[in-house]
């Protein structure tokens, strides 16, 4: 039988060639490169879908989300509480700022950051909360929001997975002080190399955004402050508004496919992960719980499906993050889901037939 691809991102750039080739040469007639005009209308476009009122293209996701907490104020002797469950550029950016990561157990069902338990870890030193819309599903902002307005932090959202998600309805990115989105290439609105956006509805905030991405200026060789080159490049922002009128119904057949697994896993060991009341998730990976979690991964490269693990390892048992004190045991939800967690082949284009036998196959290794 032909092999299931974790991955194929052929099904969504063959038929936009044309469109993104002349992307390319319009962005060459002009000699316009750096911060040029489809920077500008990336921005206001990408920002007006998030209900956003500003958006700042960025170099990459990191990069958003570092400069978000240095707009803030995050500094050196600053406390960052984050999830220890995603990928590690959440907490190296805190890192990167001076300030320390402080990791909130996630939790069980959804694997986003558990808001209950917020008030265990928060201290006079917490200056934000960086929560992840992990895989497309968005975290308990309300809780989020109320629990920081009453301690005054700001949140700074990890929407790099949730390009489109909602929380009771709303888009996600703008629900917190400032929301950052990564382009790169495999997530739902994937550019053609690295990328990302900082939304906000702070007319302040934006201003500091916009200088500390292109090196501190307010103007040619007025340097404010000591800022980073991390612009997003004009190309990727033209080839990124050649793609971004399609991400509805790349999302609609997203979810689609992933309804299409929850019928077929219904009821087994491998469950997929749960959909939060309030929530509406975007998918960017199907990700179940599986018992025997190495042993099904076996069985499935065997019959010729690939599969991924996002994440084998919680962030406060990275070895880079070793120095901040973290243990095993401090974070047990975390650290079960490491052991437990597959993704399945989800991408537009997939077709059903093939999600149907992977499910089959996942069936099959449970089966007496």
């Amino acid at each position: 039988m032909n092999p299931i691809p974790f991955m194929n991102l052929t099904p969504v750039h063959e038929p936009l060639e044309s469109a993104c080739v002349e992307a390319f040469r319009q962005t060459y007639r002009k000699n316009e490169y750096i911060l040029g005009e489809a920077v500008k209308l990336f921005e206001e476009e990408f920002a007006h879908r998030t209900g956003a009122a500003h958006g700042v293209g960025f170099s990459s996701g990191t990069a958003a989300l570092e400069m978000a907490l240095r707009a803030v104020g995050v500094g050196p002797g600053d406390d960052v509480l984050t999830t220890p469950y995603s990928f590690f550029a959440t907490a190296a950016v805190i890192v990167y700022v001076g300030a320390r990561p402080v990791f909130v157990d996630v939790d069980p069902g959804t694997l986003n950051m558990n808001p209950r338990i917020l008030e265990k870890t928060v201290t006079q030193k917490t200056k934000a909360i960086l929560p992840v819309h992990i895989f497309g599903q968005p975290a308990d902002m309300t809780a989020l929001n109320d629990f920081a307005r009453a301690h005054k932090i700001p949140v700074i959202e990890d929407a790099c997975q949730a390009h489109d998600a909602r929380w009771r309805g709303q888009p996600v990115g703008a629900l917190g002080r400032i929301g950052c989105f990564s382009f790169y290439p495999t997530k739902n609105l994937g550019g053609f190399g690295d990328g990302g956006i900082a939304v906000t509805n702070d007319g302040d905030l934006v201003e500091r955004l916009r200088r500390l991405r292109n090196c501190g200026r307010r103007a040619q060789y007025e340097h404010l402050e000591l800022g980073y080159n991390e612009r997003l490049d004009n190309l990727q922002a033209a080839l990124l508004r050649v793609k971004l009128p399609h991400l509805t119904a790349w999302t609609q057949e997203r979810c689609r496919l992933a309804a299409l697994y929850r019928r077929e896993l219904a009821d087994g060991p491998a469950r997929p992960l749960a959909v939060a009341e309030g929530a509406d998730p975007v998918y960017h990976l199907f990700t179940v719980r599986a018992p025997r979690r190495d042993a099904l991964r076996d069985h499935l490269t065997a019959a010729g499906i690939q599969s991924g693990i996002f994440y084998p390892t919680p962030l406060h048992l990275q070895p880079a993050f070793a120095g901040f004190g973290g243990k095993p045991g401090d974070c047990l939800e975390a650290e079960r889901a490491c052991l437990e967690v597959l993704s399945l082949p989800l991408y537009p284009g997939l077709p059903e037939k093939s999600v149907l036998r992977v499910a089959a196959a996942v069936r099959d290794f449970y089966r007496p």
